[in-house]
């Protein structure tokens, strides 16, 4: 314990007084009271214990912080803290503590104050006053009272039912409601039994009353300033986790994204605070901290609101708002169509039905394996080379008649459009498919042929540079937050994602000396979502081998980071996530030995 010329916190023993309740009192008592009037004591002790409580954010703390001074005050052995219920119809046990009883209840101490709220309203509606607590909240003046046993305005049955299983002896009770600055009661504050300097119960001094008043005076404005920044907080985390659940809900594709890739992010940088190898040594992250990220990886693909669904959610190449093969295929029905009465008008002409009838057969036959080729080669799935390209559009170059009017039944938008690129009127000759001057919508490029030539995957060059687009998006979307200080580097978190660590990565090129950790971080989280994913239209979910082979690639071609990529694999934290989101086919048996950076690849720390 200090003496009153020690600064503030030097000496406490923070497991028996963790908020420096006793030693400040001790202090005050050794250095202040003596000699001062009553009115400089009480003046001194509140400016003291505003300040403190107003320093407070943590609700729970702040409880704990109100009853454990006020009990000093009183050197009162037990007290209550309550508040009223969501629904102001009750006042729920917050914190509970006796030092006879060795009762310590809620607050940050995690256990549960197993007892119902106080019923402030009977069941015809009218105000309970049979409890002091629920009278003290009705009437809004305290209630001082010597011995509960005798007290004949209030019901204190349970209080001695609780006395006689557990052998104590509740006697006198202070009850002081606390009033809020729009003088509203939002809770209760109760001790019991008062001790004097040789620790008998006596009853609550009254002239000491005012300054209990004064404290839960306070403590309410404190606490319901907690309590606005709490809401705030979760009024906050709520609309990012709306618009993360939005974004995903957005594409059925990409379900879930958004808010599987903030748990593989803290997994992976609580296993980074918890190391003591290598660069994560001196890593860890404060309260505020973690909040910080915990926003940013919610956030990291919010620019995903402002990028096209039919990309987003493009299955195939012919897909835009819909799979245009259905097109493509009614021209091979019509050209088949065409065979058909072909063969049926030469047979009137004339012509032997067995050779006409050969002849049709062989162009259907023909038709059937180029449509085929083609509605192959729109799913993506294989490596379109050069001799396919070369196919498609020898295909395409088929021609076929259209005899009805292409410019009816259109929008006024597909009407503005084609006032520039007009087709020619019907009948017209047209390829199978191609690439029609009505293709070119903005900076899209819709032409079959053109789409359905893209070598890997669905996606043409413009459309992947709208999905790289969304983390350019989500930057300038972030950065136009005003975010307070302790969190200004949100955007840089959620903006690294895509980013390599060879500088290769985008929208920046950064490098992995120009990114932090928590960023670094995010890249891999990004990455090993997407690859395990079961829902995405253009692949199958990979199992955890094959997703960390890839990544393994990547580490090497140094895109990931590999002291990150080193711990991921090493604390097992794809396994935990593994086991809570991946299918059980997508668990397979992992040798991390296989996958883990070469020694030279991790960072050199000196010891």
């Amino acid at each position: 314990m200090t003496d009153g010329s020690a600064p503030h916190g030097q000496g406490i023993d923070l497991e028996k007084d963790p908020y420096g309740l006793q030693a400040k009192a001790e202090r005050r008592t050794a250095g202040v009271f003596g000699g001062r009037r009553e009115g400089d004591r009480i003046v001194r002790r509140l400016i003291e214990l505003g300040i403190a409580l107003s320093a407070e954010r943590n609700t729970d703390r702040l409880l704990e912080m109100i009853l454990l001074e006020a009990k000093q005050i009183y050197n009162a052995d037990g007290g209550t803290l309550y508040l009223t219920t969501d629904d102001t119809r009750g006042l729920a046990f917050k914190i509970m503590r006796n030092d006879t009883l060795r009762v310590s209840l809620g607050g940050t101490t995690g256990k549960e104050i197993p007892f119902p709220p106080v019923q402030l309203y009977r069941d015809d509606g009218s105000p309970n006053s049979n409890n002091v607590a629920s009278a003290v909240l009705h009437r809004r003046r305290s209630v001082n009272i010597e011995d509960a046993y005798v007290a004949e305005d209030f019901d204190f049955s349970g209080t001695k039912k609780f006395d006689e299983s557990t052998g104590y002896r509740s006697q006198s009770f202070l009850t002081v409601p606390m009033i809020n600055t729009g003088d509203e009661v939002i809770g209760v504050l109760q001790l019991i039994n008062a001790r004097d300097h040789r620790g008998k119960t006596v009853s609550f001094d009254r002239k000491m009353q005012p300054l209990i008043e004064a404290l839960t005076s306070q403590a309410a404005v404190a606490l319901e300033n907690s309590m606005l920044i709490s809401e705030q907080r979760r009024l906050w985390d709520s609309l990012i986790e709306m618009l993360a659940a939005a974004i995903d809900d957005k594409s059925p594709y990409t379900g879930g994204h958004c808010q599987r890739v903030p748990v593989i992010t803290k997994l992976l940088v609580d296993a980074a605070c918890k190391s003591d190898d290598g660069i994560f040594r001196d890593f860890d992250l404060t309260d505020d901290q973690w909040y910080e990220l915990h926003v940013a990886a919610w956030l990291h693909d919010c620019g995903k609101v402002t990028t096209p669904e039919y990309v987003v959610d493009k299955a195939s190449k012919l897909e835009t708002i819909y799979n245009r093969i259905h097109e493509v295929r009614t021209r091979f029905e019509v050209l088949r169509r065409d065979a058909e009465i072909e063969c049926l008008k030469a047979q009137l002409d004339g012509k032997d039905k067995a050779e006409a009838e050969a002849e049709f057969e062989e162009k259907c036959r023909r038709l059937e394996e180029d449509f085929e080729f083609v509605a192959v080669s729109n799913v993506g799935g294989e490596f379109m080379d050069d001799e396919d390209i070369e196919r498609l559009k020898t295909i395409g170059a088929t021609t076929w008649t259209r005899t009805f009017d292409k410019t009816l039944g259109l929008s006024p938008m597909e009407q503005t459009h084609l006032k520039s690129t007009m087709p020619p009127p019907a009948p017209h000759v047209e390829p199978l498919f191609g690439d029609l001057p009505e293709h070119r919508v903005g900076k899209y490029n819709h032409g079959e042929l053109y789409n359905l030539s893209i070598a890997r995957g669905t996606l043409t060059s413009e459309e992947r540079e709208t999905i790289n687009d969304h983390i350019v998006v989500t930057i300038k979307m972030l950065e136009q937050l005003p975010f307070p200080k302790k969190m200004r580097r949100v955007p840089e978190y959620a903006g690294g994602h895509h980013e390599k660590m060879d500088g290769t990565g985008y929208p920046r090129g950064l490098v992995k000396a120009e990114m932090s950790l928590p960023a670094r971080v995010m890249a891999i989280a990004d990455i090993f979502e997407a690859l395990t994913a079961a829902d995405r239209p253009y692949k199958k979910a990979k199992t955890i081998s094959e997703s960390l082979r890839i990544m393994s690639f990547m580490c090497k071609d140094n895109h990931i980071d590999p002291d990150l990529f080193d711990l991921f694999l090493r604390s097992g934290v794809w396994k935990e996530y593994a086991d809570q989101y991946l299918e059980p086919h997508q668990i397979d048996d992992v040798v991390i030995e296989d996958f883990l950076p070469k020694p030279e690849q991790l960072t050199k720390v000196a010891v």
